[in-house]
């Protein structure tokens, strides 16, 4: 199930008035009734490498924090982390990023900002 926002355009005929006979002229329309769908953005959620935390800290707050995390993949992450200085922990809607941001962050972990995916 895809969330999104649907903007709706519209647009009229476009009447031009003419000279003094009174003529005018109508340009022709536009479409009408165009319905555009965007998706929301997904925001990423990444953790950076620190001199503070353990490894098994890390390993373990992405499994306690991020919904469906497995302690392989929580391992794999925090590997990452180490050896390549950042990992994107997680992908998804602004709302969850948020409270998977916050809740890494008041857990000891170093954040970068959210970023648009």
């Amino acid at each position: 199930m895809g969330f999104g926002i649907s903007i709706i355009r519209t647009t009229k005929n476009i009447a031009a008035a003419g000279g003094e006979g009174g003529s005018s002229t109508t340009l022709a329309p536009r479409q009408q009734g165009q319905v555009i769908s965007k998706p929301y953005p997904n925001y990423k959620v990444i953790v950076l490498n620190d001199d503070v935390n353990t490894f098994k800290h890390v390993a373990e707050c992405l499994q306690k924090y991020i919904p469906g995390m497995t302690s392989d993949r929580a391992w794999k992450l925090t590997y990452q982390v180490h050896n390549e200085g950042q990992a994107i922990v997680w992908v998804g809607p602004l709302e969850q990023a948020e409270l998977y941001h916050q809740q890494l962050s008041r857990a000891g972990l170093t954040m970068a900002p959210l970023e648009k995916n």
